[in-house]
């Protein structure tokens, strides 16, 4: 009987995953997981994520086992050892064929065609599956043939093109007959990899994410699009970590969607269709990165923005950091990311734009900075939220939107409770004077003055932007 090697990287399940269903059709399976903590590190991947990605390969090796496939652990140091290792394992476990499911940022894709070539030229299959999205990269194009650049027709070509073939969930794998092979010990992480005691509350495995799904479905969903907004209030799904790590698919969510609003993904409950947005804005930065490679490069998606001149202020970047800008919506914010690992979107849309506008710093850094702290911590996301907010990007905010803070605090948490829970300097004020304390009130709770002043902020960022060359 056939054998094959399926390498796992950020699908981390069993049930519903390409790549696996198509090498347990095929015959025997062995799995690998090969971890890069050097090259992680490299490209910016902080110790929350590391550390949630390693629980979730210690879940992924008992579900496995379970059914009698045994996880294999490498360590390399970096993409370039990918090929040369795979090739190893496989000849040593006597695999004819290796089966993945494919990732779309730069460095992964060039990786994968490295991987692909090497086995084809020792004689081997390769098959890279699209897995984490229902179109491939390609597949969804705009009448002249290029990739969308706006989320909304996006949006609208993926509910008019759907079929019921690609939300089908791939078959869990029956139980093989053992092997002669015993799964390797996953080697604990470095202490520099190891999370902040916050980001360890995430339960990582499919089992969990598995579980948040269903609560989700049962509590919030149908005041999803009322509550999302409300840091204060728990309304969201809170499974981007288990998205971004595939410990659950696409498909899985899409298909719950489905069984909660009568058949339907784009009309119906409000709170079930604006929640199948999000996840359609989650492919569509996934299509950007593929299609639009020098986002993966550090470089803008508004070519014309590369010329913005950006401030060089290292206390303004402190003070963001950690949380003591004098903008309490902005300072909670930036505490939520510190001593969770993971933010709240409405207030990563004003985190950002407060660094980016209000301070005129670079988004690049606060992008690099949010991967180094996220559980959630994926690029596409990350990096297509980052220039939305900072208008450099696809679908980007105009330049003169430039959110007040103050405002949305007042909005977005009105009674001032998230303030109360992450700048506890602020509990004892009355919930209005939470968002903006007075001079007399920051002196005596030794809360900061704000770095700088909305209005000079506003006009400082719209003179930037209009000195821009024209865009084309």
């Amino acid at each position: 009987m056939a054998r094959s090697l399926v390498w796992f990287r950020s699908d981390l399940r069993i049930a519903d995953n390409t790549a696996l269903a198509a090498a347990a059709r095929r015959g025997t399976v062995v799995a690998v997981f090969l971890r890069s903590l050097p090259h992680w590190q490299r490209h910016g991947h902080g110790a929350n994520k590391l550390d949630f990605w390693h629980r979730g390969v210690v879940a992924l090796s008992e579900a496995l086992a379970g059914i009698g496939i045994p996880l294999l652990h490498r360590d390399i140091d970096d993409f370039d050892e990918a090929p040369a290792q795979l090739l190893t394992i496989a000849r040593e476990i006597g695999a004819s064929a290796l089966h993945f499911n494919r990732e779309y940022a730069l460095d992964e894709q060039r990786r994968d065609h490295a991987v692909v070539d090497a086995f084809r030229q020792a004689g081997l299959q390769a098959s890279g599956h699209h897995d984490s999205v229902a179109y491939a990269p390609g597949e969804l194009l705009t009448g002249k043939g290029d990739f969308y650049a706006v989320f909304t027709p996006f949006a609208r070509a993926w509910h008019r093109r759907l079929s019921a073939a690609q939300l089908a969930l791939r078959d869990t794998p029956e139980p093989q007959a053992p092997l002669p092979l015993s799964a390797d010990p996953i080697p604990p992480l470095p202490k520099p990899a190891q999370a902040q005691a916050g980001a360890r509350q995430w339960p990582a495995g499919e089992t969990a994410a598995a579980d948040r799904l269903e609560r989700f479905l049962r509590f919030r969903v149908r005041h999803y699009a009322d509550q999302r907004d409300f840091p204060a209030v728990a309304g969201t799904s809170e499974l981007s970590p288990y998205l971004a790590l595939g410990m659950i698919s696409h498909r899985q969510c899409l298909q719950a969607a489905l069984g909660e609003n009568d058949g339907s993904l784009a009309e119906g409950d409000a709170g079930i269709v604006s929640w199948v947005s999000e996840l359609i804005w989650r492919e569509f930065y996934q299509h950007v990165a593929a299609g639009f490679p020098r986002v993966c490069r550090h470089r803008a998606f508004q070519r014309h923005t590369e010329a913005l001149a950006w401030r060089d202020s290292e206390d303004d970047f402190a003070a963001w950091c950690e949380g003591r800008t004098g903008y309490p919506i902005v300072d909670a914010a930036m505490r939520q990311l510190v001593r969770r690992g993971w933010m709240h979107n409405r207030l990563r849309m004003v985190a950002a734009m407060f660094l980016s506008k209000h301070l005129l710093i670079d988004w690049r850094r606060g992008e690099a900075f949010f991967m180094r702290h996220l559980v959630d911590g994926e690029f596409c996301a990350n990096n297509g939220g980052w220039q939305w907010a900072a208008s450099t990007g696809t679908d980007a905010a105009p330049y003169f939107r430039i959110f007040n803070p103050t405002t949305q605090s007042r909005r977005f948490d009105p009674e001032g409770r998230f303030l109360a829970e992450y700048l506890p300097e602020l509990a004892g004020l009355a919930p209005r004077d939470r968002h903006a304390p007075s001079d007399t009130q920051r002196a005596s709770t030794g809360y900061p003055l704000p770095i700088v002043d909305h209005k000079a902020a506003r006009a400082r960022a719209l003179a930037a932007f209009k000195a821009l060359p024209p865009s084309h």
